[in-house]
């Protein structure tokens, strides 16, 4: 599951999916915040992290995923 499918849910369905994964506290986060939450403690568990975006790179060498529609 990736950050896309994450955030086309309904906070219903991310409450159950936080519920399933062991989060606590969940009820009190922003959708995006819960979503960052649930996407760590997947990853804590699966050991990777898929996303979609632009990729802006900086002339520094510093770069940032943005979604599509930002």
């Amino acid at each position: 599951m990736n950050a896309t499918e994450l955030e086309n849910m309904t906070m219903v369905e991310l409450y159950a999916m936080a519920r399933d994964i062991g989060l606590t506290g969940y009820s009190k986060l922003r959708k995006q915040e819960l979503i960052f939450e649930i996407l760590k403690k997947k990853t804590e568990k699966d050991g990777h992290l898929l996303a979609n975006g632009v990729l802006e790179i900086l002339p520094d060498g510093y770069g940032f995923l943005r979604p599509f529609a930002y």
